[in-house]
């Protein structure tokens, strides 16, 4: 293995993947990270928005100017400054306001697309524990969900809270100027309305965080049934899942109408709250206007910031429970998305280029979960070039020995090395860019024929893609389709039979020619002469490959170089197929229950 140490980060996260975004995990950071990316388009938009807001505070004080001066008569300069100023401050609040927006239009998707490629970067950092433990669909809806959140938060921020907030301190400024007790009365109420509102807002969090968690449950248990929509019809199962989804939806229900419930409470009682000061407001000042205490142009001011006020005031009420289930969506994307990866390369790791292809497992022990071990100190060595079958009933660890391999799970205890250096010290991505895998049930892209055969190795020319279909025996159906290479495959595949995404799957591992392959019931779904064809069309592929197949039916492995028997997490036999079959063993047994050579779910097992 030939290695090229490069540059990395001074201080990488320890549990951060190498090569994909170090995230903020806590909600505010994750809001100013999104932010700061994108400053010359939000700074210039919060100028508009905040110069947006005084235009409309000041508008008010313009007016109680032309009500002043309107004894003056038309032509006085003082009035007539006092109308343009009006006029101005109604035209600029228009233009800013209309600033802001356009900004708001321009920066609202790219924000938005930032930070659905960052989660999206971020998942795929995950580990296949990680992955098999979540529905897809969910993590898709959180992804969606939170990249969403981000905008919200931040336009509920930057267009309602700040200026109200702005609206508030500069309205109550002008009038306690204007009546000192009238000033306090407002200002102090609308503080005090705030303070209950947000302390009210935070208290609705869990509802919030426990409605969005049934909106993404929901999410994935519908497309995951989707998925399955053709099973629910083999087997008769279409109310089942209609059942299935009933019960999820059911709970949504519940939680959302607890938060629901909650929330129109909250609004209820800020309703009340509103009213009762509006009234109050208005019939102090009648009270002072008709003592004489404030003239008519001041009565209009009063009341009109008085009502601005007490409107801002309830609005950002309104806006703290929308801003807290926004923070709630966004903290639940945050905390199932941004977990810790789990199998992360070394600081120090090295892009490796595999030469030869050995493989030594050194005293591996690995468990799923604890206290449930699959391999105890297993030892085994593969020399580079050779081609080694894996043997056994299901759950005997020959799926976790390539697991392993491919480094989809760390070791417990010892090291995996190819070509003499453990898999744990090199990226990741140089690993799995140098093994071939055709796995028994091959995953396609919703992508053209071209496309999914082509992602094995994405630069590979017309000709090359059309070698590697001829050679594991997928032109024959492909040239038969209208589309031909350009025809899609459906979701999974699903519009090809299972033979046919097996050859597709085949085909994409030639193209690759990775120095080392592994076939997972590779050819499990194909008749036995196509089964024979591309076994001869593999055969001329594997040489000085160092080759791994699994196999239940043991006519597939019986050619190969060397089996390796497993029984509950051990190598119980290791020869060639002659030197195995004809020994008494595990192995013999299995062989000459085999009349079609496949291997049963029998309870054969090794002797002891």
């Amino acid at each position: 293995m030939v290695c090229t140490i490069m540059p990395t980060p001074a201080h990488p996260s320890p549990s951060l993947a190498a090569g994909f975004p170090d995230l903020p995990r806590e909600p505010t950071a994750f809001l100013l990270h999104f932010a700061r990316l994108h400053w010359p388009l939000f700074l210039p938009m919060l100028a508009c928005e905040l110069l947006h807001t005084l235009c409309g505070i000041f508008g008010p004080y313009a007016l109680t100017r032309i009500l002043r001066s309107a004894p003056l008569g038309v032509d006085h300069p003082q009035l007539q400054w006092a109308v343009m100023a009006f006029a101005g401050l109604a035209l600029a609040e228009i233009a800013f306001g209309r600033g802001a927006g356009a900004l708001q239009l321009r920066l609202a998707p790219i924000q938005r697309q930032a930070a659905l490629r960052a989660l999206y970067a971020w998942l795929q950092g995950h580990s296949h524990r990680y992955l098999s433990n979540h529905f897809a669909g969910a993590l898709a809806h959180r992804i969606g969900e939170t990249s969403l959140a981000v905008n919200q938060i931040l336009w509920t921020g930057l267009f309602d809270l700040l200026p109200v907030v702005l609206t508030l301190l500069v309205s109550s400024l002008l009038l306690l100027q204007t009546n000192t007790g009238l000033g306090l009365l407002v200002a102090g109420w609308s503080i005090a309305f705030l303070v209950v509102s947000w302390w009210l807002a935070r208290t609705s969090q869990p509802y919030t965080l426990a409605a969005a968690a049934a909106r993404a449950e929901t999410t994935g248990t519908l497309v995951d049934s989707v998925s399955h929509l053709a099973s629910a019809h083999l087997f008769a199962r279409l109310s089942h899942e209609r059942t299935v989804l009933d019960r999820v939806l059911q709970k949504e229900l519940g939680a959302i109408r607890a938060s629901n419930r909650y929330t129109e409470q909250i609004r209820w009682s800020q309703a009340i709250a509103f009213i009762l000061l509006k009234l109050g407001t208005l019939g102090y000042a009648l009270f002072l206007w008709q003592r004489g205490a404030i003239q008519l142009a001041d009565f209009v001011l009063v009341l009109t910031l008085g009502m601005l006020i007490l409107n801002e005031a309830r609005n950002l009420g309104r806006r703290f429970l929308e801003l807290f289930e926004y923070v709630g969506n966004l903290n639940n994307g945050l905390r199932t998305l941004l977990t810790p990866h789990e199998i992360v390369d070394r600081p120090d790791a090295e892009p490796c280029t595999i030469t030869a292809g050995e493989i030594r497992f050194d005293e591996v022990s690995f468990a799923y979960r604890a206290g449930q071990s699959v391999f105890q100190d297993l030892t085994v060595q593969i020399p580079a070039g050779q081609r080694v079958g894996l043997v056994g009933f299901s759950g005997s660890g020959k799926s976790t020995f390539v697991n392993l391999l491919l480094r989809l799970y760390d070791v417990d205890a010892g090291s995996i090395r190819i070509d003499g250096q453990d898999v744990r010290d090199v990226r990741q991505e140089d690993l799995h860019a140098q093994i071939g895998l055709i796995p028994q049930d091959p995953s396609l892209f919703h992508r053209s024929l071209a496309d999914n055969i082509r992602y094995g190795r994405l630069e590979a020319s017309d000709a090359e893609l059309h070698q590697a279909a001829r050679l594991a025996h997928a032109d024959t159906f492909i040239e038969r389709l209208k589309e031909g290479y350009a025809a899609l495959v459906g979701e999974r595949g699903v519009k090809l039979s299972g033979g046919q995404r097996q050859r597709v799957a085949v085909a994409r591992a030639l193209l690759k020619n990775a120095p080392v392959l592994v076939l997972d019931e590779a050819t499990s779904s194909l008749d036995s002469i196509t089964e024979r064809a591309i076994q001869e069309a593999l055969g001329d592929q594997m040489h000085g490959k160092t080759v791994i197949v699994i196999a239940h039916r043991l006519s597939t492995v019986a050619h190969l170089d060397r089996l390796l028997v497993f029984d509950e997490g051990r190598i119980v036999q290791d020869g060639n197929h002659a030197t195995l079959a004809a020994q008494p063993g595990l192995y013999q047994r299995l062989w000459q229950m085999q009349a079609d050579g496949f291997l049963g779910d029998g309870t054969v097992r090794a002797e002891p």
